[in-house]
């Protein structure tokens, strides 16, 4: 019998990850890993975004999902460059899928590339991605609990957006506790409280991203 050790197989992921992330820094393009559960409204936040930054960024996406190509086709529907990865059930992309999916864009094209994981907040924790940053995403429908309940995935991350603030008064959802127990595990993690079908928060969040990837339109 072979065995064959997670420590071992994660050790490969970060070696690829590093690849990744210098090829990434050679094509001058900032990377962005977006994790959150299914239906946080990870996608919605994208369009959001892309539409705040248009003429100061030029996107790029890789979609990742177990089977299907939905959330891919909205983003060809506003005219981003976009590969889909379905991962036939695993929980979360690692960086070999990426490094594969990359190939397929035109990165002279692309100024900001986000990658949106796997709906998952356990799995997508572990696998680095050669990303520059990560942000979680957590809706107020999923409870305000979240960041005691799964820890490592908040602890990793450079920021939390907290999306569907106008579902707030229909809802149990304590922004100050979630808030609090997020510096908690990642002080100098940004928080971000958005709406993305209203239009709120959407322009703090892109002004914080333009200025992390360090350029404005050319």
């Amino acid at each position: 019998m072979k065995i064959v050790a997670a420590k071992k197989i994660l050790k490969m992921n970060d070696q690829l990850a590093a690849e990744n992330h210098a090829a990434l820094e050679a094509a001058g393009v900032f990377a962005l890993n977006v994790v959150g559960s299914p239906g946080a409204g990870k996608t919605t936040l994208l369009e959001a975004l892309f539409a705040q930054l248009k003429g100061r960024l030029r996107p790029g996406v890789i979609e990742g999902d177990i089977a299907g190509s939905i959330d891919a086709e909205r983003m060809e529907t506003i005219g981003v460059p976009v590969v889909q990865i379905n991962t036939d059930g695993a929980c979360h992309l690692d960086a070999h899928m990426v490094a594969a999916a990359g190939k397929e864009l035109d990165l002279r094209e692309i100024d900001l590339l986000a990658i949106e994981n796997v709906g998952n907040l356990v799995c997508t924790s572990g696998f680095d991605l050669g990303e520059h940053l990560r942000i979680v995403v957590l809706s107020t429908s999923e409870g305000d609990d979240k960041a005691v309940k799964y820890p490592a995935i908040f602890q990793g991350s450079q920021a939390l957006v907290i999306t569907k603030i106008d579902l707030l008064p229909y809802l149990n959802f304590d922004a100050q506790r979630i808030t609090a127990d997020v510096k908690r595990l990642a002080p100098e993690a940004a928080v971000f409280q958005v709406s993305a079908v209203r239009g709120d928060g959407i322009a703090e969040v892109a002004d914080w991203l333009a200025e992390k990837c360090g350029r404005r339109a050319r």
